[in-house]
């Protein structure tokens, strides 16, 4: 037997809850149970399908997602499509709940009848959707999820985020470098984070790293999500008196954690962390002057030395259509993976002259590719071979104007060395006052 299929008790207990969406999917659509098969000619599109949160928590950063995914069909389509078929999305709105996820995927392939799956987005997403695809032994690319695949190891499974073989590591392992680098070097930590997929993953990944550096672990908390009076977690925080705060947080809880910690004044020597709302611009727009001193955690950023082939084409289309839709302006932290898992899905299919799952699987494995977002190999888990994750720092940001965030003038990377593009301000009250 597979060692995916023995991925505990959380398997079958998701297997059963799709196998109740399922059969609520069939029922809902109003079909026959059994559906005929009919042969696809050569002009019947290619059916990509995924769930997407579109409302929601983590819709700001869904909505980024669909676009630059519309973006890759749209280009592929207007060069013939793939194997000379056009490519259509079949997706659903998850409204960033995971237990909405299962029944979607199900539908998908049950009913829907995709021929490829990507995503979902987001690693709480992400993880209720994964029983439902190896049930049926299916392939997708998961998108800016977090180590999703420690749990289950299924080789159908492949990650679109920069973490690569570090898994959770990797999003701190850079933030508790940059620390330990400082003279003299902080003692302390706090460590933060929502009672969620995410949250979990990423503040287990920050313990580690923490305690490989030799950082005392003064505070470590989790808190519900959906929690945005973030004031007396803050102020429980600053009680502990902490070094370096490091926080695991989504949109909404980000957004309450900053401003709260500019309400009490929060005095502490480094503050950021894996704080994914602040991969958005519009909340980087927001909060504006509250940012400045977060060191914080970056999948993607605009710097000369990430010009990969076909990125600025590609951001120049989603900056075109992004204000009528009234989403992310820049686009800079999400799009470019979205964009890339469907160029690895349409080069593999390419390659193989399949859609056949397990062929695509198997030459995903054993190939890298090239994409918007860089060159991608991946490894045994899914995973990219390589990090390539980013930890930058606001600065002297003065205003709520989108301009400044454009490029790295005001959120400068700091780490890894050979991307950096300024110097840190340290400790975080000074960078605070520039």
């Amino acid at each position: 037997m597979p060692s995916w299929r023995a991925a505990g008790g959380n398997l079958s207990m998701f297997t059963r809850r799709a196998a109740s969406f399922a059969l609520l999917a069939i029922l809902l659509a109003g079909i026959p149970s059994v559906l005929a098969v009919v042969p696809a000619r050569a002009a019947d599109p290619i059916k990509v399908g995924f769930s997407m949160a579109l409302t929601g928590g983590v819709a700001p950063n869904g909505k980024q997602n669909l676009l630059a995914l519309e973006i890759w069909r749209d280009d592929v389509n207007a060069k013939g499509g793939i194997l000379g078929r056009p490519v259509e999305l079949v997706y659903y709105d998850d409204q960033s709940n995971p237990n909405n996820v299962p029944g979607i995927y199900t539908k998908l392939i049950s009913v829907d009848k995709v021929d490829l799956l990507v995503g979902p987005y987001a690693t709480n997403m992400i993880a209720p959707a994964m029983p439902v695809v190896m049930q049926m032994n299916k392939m997708t690319i998961g998108m800016l999820g977090v180590n999703v695949n420690r749990q289950f190891n299924y080789p159908r499974y492949f990650s679109m985020v920069p973490g690569g073989d570090e898994g959770t590591l990797a999003f701190s392992r850079g933030w508790f470098e940059i620390a330990a680098a400082q003279s003299p070097k902080p003692k302390t930590v706090a460590l933060i984070g929502a009672d969620a997929e995410f949250g979990k993953t990423a503040c287990d990944g920050a313990r580690e790293n923490a305690k490989k550096g030799g950082f005392d672990i003064v505070y470590d908390k989790s808190y519900p999500p959906g929690t945005t009076d973030m004031v007396p977690i803050v102020r429980a925080i600053a009680a502990t008196n902490p070094d370096l705060v490091f926080a695991c947080a989504y949109p909404p809880d980000t957004v309450g954690i900053v401003r709260s910690a500019n309400e009490i004044g929060l005095s502490t020597k480094m503050f950021g962390g894996a704080m994914i709302g602040l991969l958005a611009t519009p909340i980087k727009v927001q909060l504006g002057p509250l940012m400045n001193g977060l060191v914080i955690m970056e999948s993607f950023i605009p710097a000369p030395t990430l010009n990969f082939p076909g990125l600025k084409a590609m951001l120049d289309k989603y900056q075109a259509k992004a204000p009528a839709l009234g989403i992310d302006p820049l686009g800079y932290g999400f799009t470019p993976f979205a964009y890339a898992a469907g160029e690895v899905l349409a080069q593999a299919v390419e390659a193989t002259k399949s859609l056949d799952h397990a062929k695509l699987a198997d030459y995903i494995h054993s190939h890298s590719f090239s994409t918007v977002a860089g060159e991608i190999a991946f490894g045994k888990d899914g995973e990219w071979t390589k990090s390539r994750q980013f930890f930058t720092q606001f600065q002297g940001v003065v205003s709520n104007d989108l301009a400044q965030f454009r490029d790295t003038t005001h959120q400068v990377i700091l780490w890894p060395p050979e991307f950096k593009t300024g110097d840190i301000i340290y400790p975080y009250p000074d960078a605070k006052k520039k």
